[in-house]
């Protein structure tokens, strides 16, 4: 099954990430984020299927995150606002988000992607 791969063609890491993707010989689909940002439903199965805390799946190091002054207001959130938050706006989200079977991987650290291969 091809790989489901959501980025921000912006973003450096994001281009690195497809750069490995594709030297592997990865098959996936593009899905560009701040296009087609993710659904509620979405990140709900990804957070759960992932294992990762819902905080992993924020981009702290974005401008709409910085703005927002999200590091002080996430923690007196429920889940279901910071979801909700996450999906009114892709650059919200860490990025890349590559997802495949039940493999869910956030941002991009090639020795944890090697499972991909």
């Amino acid at each position: 099954m091809n790989a489901q791969f959501i980025w921000y063609s912006k973003c450096s890491t994001c281009i690195k990430a497809k750069k490995w993707l594709l030297n592997n010989n990865i098959s996936f689909e593009e899905r560009p984020i701040k296009e087609n940002n993710p659904k509620e439903s979405e990140l709900k199965e990804w957070i759960s299927k992932s294992g990762l805390p819902i905080k992993k799946f924020f981009n702290t190091s974005g401008n709409l995150y910085k703005e927002l002054n999200l590091k002080d207001k996430l923690a007196s959130m429920s889940e279901e606002e910071q979801i909700k938050l996450l999906a009114s706006d892709g650059m919200l989200v860490k990025r890349p988000i590559i997802i495949r079977d039940d493999i869910i991987l956030v941002g991009f650290k090639e020795v944890e992607w090697d499972v991909l291969r």
